[in-house]
């Protein structure tokens, strides 16, 4: 995710870092060299081949365009959202799980720490599944041998984790550690964390329908490419400037749209997992009374 203060206005016109441009340049330079050769041809065989189509429909259409344009990002920002939501409520899912762990098995040292083991491998496994990673290899350095042994055979290694948590913890109710209000309270927090992951996997595994981004990218490639014919006779050389401008605008907008659409990817607008992550790590850690880890910074005001 890009983190940094608003520009100035050189930075704003000329700074590439979190620009949208570099990865719509072909596309826009593309389209200009169309407008140049359009303007040479009208400029050099007006009479042979008019282009008078003039600019009425391309500003309907182009209209049209932005409108759904709009409504594809809008959605796109709602996953994006949402998804930046669901992650700040495992941060206070897992501070408040911590805290209950901490007051209800003052005593069982152990226990306690197993289970904020177990809360630490179950973000891990989330976030590797997410990132498209091995989940069982980010799970297994905070489980026990056993779990570690039954990881691979799991469905879900995020779910395994709260599985042996909820185990253990049944366990200390059943001796008696743990009442059945304390148990109720922590059952509602790994509720929370399951709720979680099913929104995460919810936001990964329904993407906005195909159909509707491919109808949106050929239009554009369409109005952009014939734009020029509307615009030749009355702009002349100003054209490629002007169809430039129209390209970088839709085109950005659209290439802005698939990085939102998939916010637990890597790209430079793609949330900052590696940072939520490293937070859930610092309240293990601080429950666990060890060193916390730092928390990640920007580079290049890119926070992964």
């Amino acid at each position: 995710m890009i983190v940094r203060p608003r520009p100035g206005a050189l930075a704003i016109l000329f700074g590439l870092r979190g620009s949208i441009l570099p990865r719509v340049a072909p596309q826009v330079i593309g389209l200009t060299a169309v407008a140049c050769l359009v303007v040479a041809t009208e400029q050099g065989w007006a009479h042979a081949i008019p282009l008078n189509a003039g600019i009425g429909p391309f500003t309907l259409i182009g209209l049209a365009l932005s409108i759904f344009l709009s409504f594809r990002n809008n959605a796109c920002y709602d996953r994006w959202w949402e998804a930046r939501k669901v992650w700040g409520a495992l941060i206070v899912e897992a501070r408040g799980l911590a805290r209950l762990l901490g007051a209800l098995l003052p005593e069982d040292e152990a226990r306690r720490r197993r289970c904020l083991n177990r809360l630490a491998g179950f973000a891990h496994a989330l976030h590797a599944q997410l990132r498209g990673r091995d989940g069982t290899a980010a799970a297994a350095p905070f489980l026990t041998e056993a779990e570690r042994g039954a990881l691979p055979a799991a469905a879900s290694p995020a779910d395994a984790a709260l599985s042996g948590l909820a185990a253990d913890l049944g366990a200390a109710l059943r001796t008696g550690a743990l009442s059945d209000v304390s148990f109720g309270l922590v059952e509602q927090k790994l509720a929370g964390l399951s709720q979680v992951q099913a929104a995460c996997e919810r936001i990964q595994g329904t993407p906005l329908p195909f159909a509707y981004t491919l109808l949106l990218y050929r239009t554009a490639w369409l109005y952009c490419l014939l734009l020029p014919f509307g615009l030749a006779a009355s702009l002349g050389w100003g054209t490629p400037v002007a169809t430039a401008l129209v390209a970088y605008t839709f085109f950005g907008l659209d290439a802005l749209g698939d990085e939102l659409e998939e916010p637990f990817g890597a790209a430079p607008n793609d949330l900052p997992l590696d940072a939520l992550l490293r937070v859930v790590d610092g309240v293990v850690q601080a429950a666990l009374g060890e060193p916390v880890p730092p928390p990640l910074e920007p580079e290049k005001f890119l926070l992964t």
